[in-house]
C-alpha cells in the first residue's frame, strides 16, 4: 500500500473510532518540523456545547498548548503532520490499536487486536461528578448562584458549573504544592468566586485546608467577602484591599489572577515571579499594550495580509501577548502550559496560562525567542519584561 493510502486508512479509522464512540486516545510523536521544541501530542473525543471536538494536547519541551478541533480539522492536520512531520502515529480503540510508523520515505502500518478496554468518556459538563455538590453552603447563597432553598437558581446554572470547572482546574495544582497548608493570593479576586469554591473544596471534601488572600481594589466588594467568609466559617480565607502592583506577595505559595485586565495580569505575574510561588496561573483579559504596538505599523511587512484586518489584529495581539508572557515565565524559571479553561459558550477571554517553578528549558534560548518575537511584530517592549528588568 502506498503512503497516501495508509495515512487514508488511519486517518479513516479515527473517523469511524470517533463516529460510534469507540476511540481510546491518539497520540503521535517523534516530530521533525517547524515548531521549535515540539515533541509530540496526544488527543481524545470532548463533548463541547459546539459538539463533538477532538482535544488534542501539543507538548512542548517545556509548556503545553490545548486546541479542541473539530474531526474534520483534526483529520486535515493529521494528513499533513503524517506525511512529512510526525515519524509515528498511534490510534488506540476499544477493540484494536492502529500503529503508523514512517522512516524516511518508508512508511507502515500495524493492526493489534484488544480486548476489554473501555473507551474514554467525552464528556465535558461532569454534572455527576462535580467538585462541589452540596449546594446549601451560604457562600453560595451570598454569591446569588443559589435561593433561599439551597437549589441552583435556573439563571446561575452555567456560572456554577464554570466555578466548578475552575475547582476542578485549580484543586489539583494547589493540592501538588509541597507546604502544608499552601498560601494562595487571587490577584483582583472580584466578589471572589474561586476563592470561596477553592476554600470549601480544599476544607470541607479534599482534606487540604488552605489559606487564601484575595486582593482587590474596590473596597465594597472586600468588605463583602470577609463577612461571606465569616459568616461561612472560612477562617483561613480573608479579602484585602489594594492594587494587585502595590500587595507584596511575599510567602506565597500560589499566585492567581482571573481575567485581570490588560497589563494587570502582567502585575500579578510578576508579583508571583518576585515572591518565588511554585504556582502562577492567569487568565488574561484584554491584550491593549502590545496590540498598540503592533498598530504602530513596524511589523515584518510578510504579516500585513493579516495585521491590516482589525478582527486578525486583535487575535494576534491576544496570542503574540500571552505567548510573550509564557515566554517570561520560561526565562524566570517556570514550566509553562496554555490551555482554554472554559467553553467559550461562557467567555472569549477563556484562555489559561499556568507555570509551575522549575523544569525550565534554557533562560537563553527563551530570551532569543523573545527578541525574535517583538522583532517580528514590531514590539519595543513587552509590559512584563519591563517589569521583570530585562
Amino acid at each position: 500500500m502506498s503512503a497516501p493510502g495508509r495515512i487514508a486508512e488511519f486517518t479513516a479509522a479515527l473517523r469511524a473510532a470517533f463516529a460510534d464512540g469507540t476511540l481510546v486516545r491518539l497520540k503521535c510523536g517523534g516530530y521533525h518540523g517547524p515548531e521549535a521544541e515540539l515533541k509530540s501530542l496526544e488527543a481524545r473525543k470532548v463533548a463541547l456545547k459546539a459538539g463533538e471536538r477532538l482535544s488534542v494536547v501539543f507538548r512542548y519541551q517545556t509548556r503545553d498548548i490545548t486546541k479542541n478541533l473539530t474531526l474534520g480539522e483534526a483529520v486535515a492536520f493529521l494528513e499533513r503532520g503524517m506525511a512529512a512531520e510526525w515519524r509515528s502515529a498511534r490510534l488506540e480503540t476499544t477493540g484494536f490499536d492502529l500503529q503508523f510508523e514512517r522512516q524516511g520515505d518508508r512508511q507502515r502500518l500495524k493492526r493489534t487486536a484488544v480486548s476489554g478496554r473501555e473507551a474514554a468518556t467525552a464528556s465535558h459538563d461532569r454534572a455527576k461528578n462535580r467538585p462541589l455538590t452540596e449546594t446549601g453552603r451560604p457562600w453560595l447563597h451570598a454569591l446569588g448562584i443559589t435561593g433561599k432553598d439551597g437549589a441552583v437558581r435556573s439563571d446561575a446554572q452555567d456560572k456554577f458549573r464554570q466555578i466548578n470547572r475552575m475547582v476542578e482546574i485549580f484543586a489539583p495544582l494547589i493540592q501538588a504544592i509541597r507546604a502544608e497548608t499552601p498560601r494562595i493570593v487571587d490577584m483582583g479576586a472580584g466578589k471572589g468566586y474561586l476563592d470561596f469554591a477553592l476554600y470549601d473544596y480544599l476544607a470541607n471534601v479534599a482534606g487540604r485546608p488552605a489559606e487564601i488572600v484575595g486582593v482587590e481594589l474596590r473596597d465594597g466588594l472586600v468588605a463583602d467577602g470577609n463577612a461571606t467568609a465569616k459568616a461561612s466559617g472560612f477562617s483561613g480565607l480573608r479579602f484585602v484591599a489594594g492594587s494587585i502592583l502595590d500587595y507584596d506577595a511575599e510567602g506565597a505559595d500560589a499566585v492567581i489572577a482571573l481575567h485581570a485586565c490588560d497589563t494587570a495580569t502582567d502585575d500579578a505575574i510578576y508579583r508571583g515571579i518576585a515572591a518565588g510561588a511554585e504556582l502562577i496561573a492567569v487568565a488574561p483579559c484584554c491584550h491593549r499594550q502590545v496590540r498598540r504596538q503592533m498598530e504602530a505599523g513596524s511589523a515584518d511587512a510578510r504579516l500585513d495580509f493579516l495585521l491590516r484586518h482589525g478582527t486578525f489584529m486583535e487575535k494576534q495581539a491576544e496570542m503574540v501577548t500571552d505567548g510573550l508572557r509564557a515566554l517570561l515565565l520560561e526565562a524566570s524559571g517556570y514550566r509553562t502550559r496554555v490551555f482554554e479553561f472554559v467553553s467559550d459558550a461562557h467567555t472569549p477571554k477563556n484562555n489559561l496560562i499556568v507555570a509551575q517553578k522549575g523544569k525550565a528549558g534554557s533562560r537563553q534560548a527563551a530570551l532569543d525567542r523573545i527578541a525574535a518575537v517583538k522583532a517580528m511584530f514590531g514590539i519595543e517592549k513587552h509590559h512584563l519584561e519591563g517589569l521583570l528588568g530585562l
